[in-house]
């Protein structure tokens, strides 16, 4: 099986995702969005996958200080991954791109119920 979960690694969901992962045994690669950033292409096909209201956090901080021509874009799927690029604190965390015995897929947060029934 193949995981690779993108995040920020302070986030307490992020911990949270990681520490089950550990707990269950799941090896997983972890991408860094402060130290690697986040790639358009990517992000894009997340927002056709699940939707940009499930990738997109608006509750944060970041989303908030935006102004109201920026938050506009941010309703654009096509430029709401390049806001995403560059302000990688709205992208919801954890992301968990996933293939495993019983598929494959895209997980947007942590719900242990939900990453359970993925991935086992």
């Amino acid at each position: 099986m193949a995981i690779d979960v993108y995040g920020i690694p302070n986030c307490d969901t992020v911990k949270k995702a990681r520490k089950w992962l550990d707990a269950n045994g799941l090896e997983y690669t972890f991408h860094d969005y402060k130290k690697e950033g986040a790639d358009s292409a990517k992000l894009e096909t997340w927002i056709a996958d699940q939707g940009l209201d499930v990738v997109l956090n608006k509750r944060g901080t970041t989303y908030r200080k935006l102004s109201d021509p920026e938050k506009a874009d941010a309703a654009d799927n096509h430029k709401a991954a390049a806001l995403l690029v560059q302000h990688t604190s709205m992208i919801k965390r954890p992301v968990a791109e996933y293939d495993a015995a019983n598929g494959s897929g895209i997980l947007v947060g942590f719900k242990e119920d939900t990453w359970s029934a993925a991935l086992s």
